[in-house]
């Protein structure tokens, strides 16, 4: 039994240990193979905490977005804005204008010369890319770094980069008009982990901890204990900052792969970023979902489309290119290397 720290001070988690397995699962939740957790029953109609999403947010005191981001997705309202008004707010803030020009200036883009104004680099790569770019390190700069048990921000940020480029990747094969909003919603999907690991910290290291014991996926835990998810708190943070709806949406269904997959040429920006979802934690032994991920994209690769592991070695690629620009290291194992363990431990 534990108590929560921080918000929500005083309430318990309780988890209960097969003695078959010695998994500790939550309530209502049993061991399945020699070291999984599986839902045993219905989930209770009643979390097991009662945590109000919306007050956690409001104790967080969620940080407001810098000056120049905010008029960045003002001009993007109206698209009769372009390089020109968009160099304004990026020249006024030398940290953002440096962070533009390392970005367009980085192997991921493969300019032969390099770029010296914001200006031309935005006419280059578009006026989508710069925005986005611009609004990943907004928010990367104002997260939190919280000391909760497996939790690493880092590895976050890693994970939370290889769903972007997958995403984007994905979308592009579906013949999605912009496929870079999918790179952003994937990108930022899990944002509200490091906020809600500060805010209610025992609870989540004990969330963090199950999951990674249980094989769950971390949102199965959160809606069994606390009746809402990280994604849901992600699309309340990012409306909170007013991002566009259609960002805030794509964020908030990023959990319900199944419901996109009925109609996937309709909802494919949804269907990239929910697939993206199914990717691996850098910090995983082993890829417990690799066939899920397998079987739903075998429903949507097109006629002539990239096999899986040949479009994850097109994700570690471009990894490896676009990682140093927001200073991350390159993963351990790469998705390709984690795909053939997988599945050559699956069962025969």
């Amino acid at each position: 039994m534990s108590v929560c720290q921080g918000h929500g001070c005083g309430l318990t988690l309780d988890r209960i240990k097969d003695r078959r397995t010695g998994v500790e699962c939550p309530p209502g939740l049993a061991t399945k193979g020699p070291a999984r957790c599986r839902v045993d029953q219905p989930m209770p109609h009643k979390p097991l905490l009662s945590v109000d999403l919306k007050k956690i947010l409001a104790h967080a005191q969620l940080p407001a977005l810098p000056q120049s981001a905010i008029r960045l997705l003002e001009l993007s309202q109206d698209p009769a804005n372009g390089p020109v008004e968009f160099a304004v707010p990026i020249e006024s803030d030398p940290g953002l204008a440096g962070q533009v020009l390392r970005f367009v200036n980085s192997s991921y883009f493969g300019f032969s010369k390099e770029i010296s104004s914001v200006k031309l680099a935005i006419t280059l790569v578009g006026i989508r890319t710069i925005k986005n770019f611009a609004l990943w390190s907004a928010v990367f700069s104002l997260m939190p770094n919280p000391r909760c048990g497996p939790f690493d921000l880092k590895s976050l940020w890693q994970d939370s980069l290889r769903r972007a480029l997958f995403a984007r990747a994905v979308g592009t094969m579906l013949g999605l008009r912009e496929p870079e909003e999918a790179f952003s919603a994937a990108l930022l999907q899990d944002m509200a982990v490091p906020l809600l690991a500060r805010e209610a910290t025992e609870a989540y290291k004990k969330l963090l901890e199950t999951r990674d014991q249980s094989h769950l996926r971390l949102s199965v835990l959160e809606r069994h204990t606390f009746g809402w998810t990280h994604a849901e708190a992600a699309a309340m943070m990012a409306r909170q900052w007013n991002l566009p709806e259609e960002f805030a949406a794509l964020i908030e269904n990023h959990l319900d792969a199944e419901r996109w997959l009925a109609e996937p040429h309709r909802e494919r920006a949804n269907v990239a970023v929910s697939l993206s979802a199914f990717l691996p934690a850098v910090t995983d032994p082993m890829w417990y979902e690799h066939s899920q991920l397998e079987t739903f994209y075998a429903k949507i690769r097109p006629q002539g489309g990239p096999k899986l592991a040949d479009l994850l070695r097109q994700i570690d690629d471009e990894f490896a290119d676009f990682a140093p620009v927001l200073k991350l290291a390159k993963p351990s194992k790469s998705l390709v290397d984690t795909l053939e363990e997988a599945t050559a431990a699956a069962p025969a």
